[in-house]
């Protein structure tokens, strides 16, 4: 998650727009505001827009230009996005793709108490603004979880607090760990092959190495080729720094998936749980391992835990 671009999302109120400045002085990265990249475009106020347009039209300019900003290649920049940015699920992936994503979560009650009065946010002019800020908090929750890289509760927190948060989380290592088909049965299919442990155990070890490493590690698993190939894709550009990999039954003839990885410059591993060289016949081929860095079989469950580190110890 080093050297990205950073993109504040959250609440209004949640103090996007003044943490942002600071981080802009204190990493040396410049600062934009989105809503103010679409007023300057529109050449009026978002007051103005909403009135006039409504809320949908400015939604649509909102996609439009983090579609933009997606595209461009760069010096690393701060983003602040407008607390419903995230609303739009074609907005996730944008998001993601803009950059780290943090999201500075608020309770109700702080942005009530920093906004009341305030008659430049369109959503709040309402008889009840503190039921409104709870019900669009509500609305909203699953939306911000889902583009969040980083999340960092603001409340009671002092301005230098929340930014030594936010540069200890963007120092971190980010790895993804992908399994493939059937992994997800681990405890249910072929335990004397597989082991009995299931595959909830297996995200907590790995989420106990995270903690024990400092790193953030995230795990992805699907039984479909196409959704393994969208997220080994999707690395390219959220700042993932290196992949483990369990293709499952695809390791031995899915060119696709190789493809994929072979498009990806991070350090990668293929590892898998059983010894597949003392397995059936079609095991022992991999079309995936070459353009890996290293394979790693027959260590069980611990063989995740040991490309980890060979990804945390590789040069």
């Amino acid at each position: 998650m080093r050297n990205r671009n950073l993109v504040l999302t959250g609440f209004m109120g949640s103090g996007k727009t003044s943490l942002g400045i600071r981080l802009s002085y204190r990493l040396k990265m410049p600062v934009e505001d989105t809503d103010k990249l679409i007023e300057r475009r529109e050449g009026r106020s978002i007051n103005d827009i909403f009135a006039v347009d409504g809320e949908a039209y400015f939604r649509r300019k909102e996609t439009e230009l983090l579609a933009e900003l997606a595209e461009k290649r760069q010096n690393v920049k701060i983003y602040s996005v407008g607390g419903g940015t995230p609303v739009n699920s074609d907005n996730w992936k944008l998001l993601k793709r803009l950059g780290t994503v943090v999201w500075l979560r608020v309770k109700p009650e702080t942005v009530y108490e920093r906004l009341k009065g305030d008659t430049t946010r369109p959503l709040l002019q309402c008889e009840d603004p503190l039921s409104r800020i709870r019900e669009l908090l509500e609305s909203r929750r699953e939306a911000y979880a889902s583009c969040a890289d980083i999340v960092v509760d603001v409340d009671g927190l002092k301005m230098e607090e929340i930014l030594q948060k936010i540069e200890e989380e963007i120092s971190k290592m980010k790895l993804l760990v992908i399994n493939g088909p059937n992994i997800n049965f681990l405890g249910i299919r072929e335990k004397s092959v597989y082991g009995t442990q299931d595959y909830q155990y297996l995200l907590d070890l790995i989420q106990k190495k995270a903690e024990e490493t400092g790193c953030i590690i995230e795990v992805f698993q699907s039984n479909h080729e196409g959704a393994i190939i969208d997220r080994i894709q999707e690395s390219y550009f959220d700042g993932t720094e290196g992949i483990v990999i369990n293709p499952g039954a695809y390791t031995h003839y899915s060119y696709a998936i190789r493809d994929a990885l072979a498009s990806i410059t991070v350090p990668k591993v293929e590892i898998h749980i059983s010894d597949i060289t003392a397995r059936e016949e079609f095991r022992r081929t991999s079309v995936t391992a070459p353009v890996c860095d290293k394979q790693i079989y027959g260590e069980g469950l611990e063989g995740y835990l040991m490309s980890i580190d060979y990804i945390l110890n590789k040069e």
